[in-house]
């Protein structure tokens, strides 16, 4: 197990250089100069040379990177172009919003799919099935944009059970935050929930032919005890998967939903920061958010070994 774990972490590491540079070269080859955009075009060209220098743009590029990584590592983030405030401040205001969002969300669409894809495949071919595939098809082609528009329109506008958006702060009591985060959480774990759901299903389904499976029932069991009982942990492993793709789309792609509840979250810093040409943010958002993506990943390998040991002895 230790050898497996030094292994998937070597392999994080990798990623997360290459993702460096990935990110870095992309942002950097982007069109247009922050100092320009900042000062405009009627700017004197001392006056933005004088910026750049102030910036630090006039660096090479390779140091720049490389000023740039050394000082993620040791916590540094560097100086945002427009807020002229450390971005590793900025990133916290805002990931203190974006992360109980992600969580509330996936625990709304775990708590969904399980019981979902567990019933659904527990009555396969039945009406039960069918009501839940018909209506996990139509989570899944709904657009969550529009559902949450539909949301606050409902449960804010008509009903007034939930503001319509903004975010209170956690100073202003757990509860009072939880409840701000309610409908941008159901908005993104529906949809989810919806994929989820399925994928539990069809993992299930393919137990059902697997030898102990047919040892369960020969001994027994009915097929909806035996799903419970045998069927369940040993579908787990596509399911794990989804759950951390999951999370790191919740986390990385809220940006929409953020704007339609006008959250103070990660995705509309990233879009205020690309509107701004305030590279340094950009690509210290991303690669934060990148880093969440590999490491839940690294995560999830782990649990893969846990469910299932023979993927040790494959690595």
């Amino acid at each position: 197990m230790i050898r497996y774990v030094l292994g998937r972490f070597l392999s994080l590491v990798i990623s997360l250089i290459v993702a460096s540079f990935v990110i870095f070269a992309v942002i950097e080859i982007a069109p247009g100069d922050p100092a320009s955009f900042m000062l405009g075009i009627n700017a004197q060209p001392e006056t933005v040379a004088a910026l750049r220098t102030e910036l630090g743009l006039d660096v090479a590029k390779p140091v720049r990177y490389l000023n740039w990584v050394t000082g993620m590592i040791t916590g540094d983030f560097g100086t945002s172009y427009t807020y002229r405030a450390p971005v590793s401040e900025l990133i916290a205001d805002r990931v203190v919003v974006s992360l109980p969002l992600a969580i509330y969300a996936l625990i709304l669409s775990t708590l969904i799919a399980f019981p979902a894809g567990i019933y659904a495949a527990s009555r396969r071919g039945r009406v039960g099935d069918m009501s839940v595939m018909g209506a996990t098809q139509l989570g899944v082609a709904i657009p969550n944009f529009w559902f949450a528009m539909i949301m606050v329109l409902i449960f804010a506008i008509n009903l007034r059970w939930f503001s319509a958006g903004g975010f209170p702060g956690w100073d202003k009591g757990f509860w009072g935050g939880m409840k701000a985060l309610t409908l941008p959480a159901i908005s993104l774990a529906l949809p989810q929930a919806a994929i989820l759901a399925r994928v539990m299903r069809s993992s299930l389904l393919d137990m059902l032919g697997e030898d102990f499976m047919r040892t369960a029932r020969a001994k027994g069991l009915s097929q909806r005890r035996a799903l419970w009982k045998h069927g369940v942990r040993n579908a787990l492993i596509p399911v794990l998967t989804i759950i951390g793709l999951q999370f790191s789309f919740l986390l990385a792609g809220g940006i929409i939903i953020e704007q339609v509840f006008f959250l103070p979250g990660l995705g509309r810093l990233i879009f205020q920061a690309i509107s701004a040409r305030d590279l340094i943010v950009v690509e210290s958002v991303v690669m934060l958010l990148v880093f969440v993506v590999i490491v839940v990943n690294f995560v999830v390998d782990i649990a893969y070994a846990a469910v299932d040991p023979r993927l040790r002895t494959r690595a």
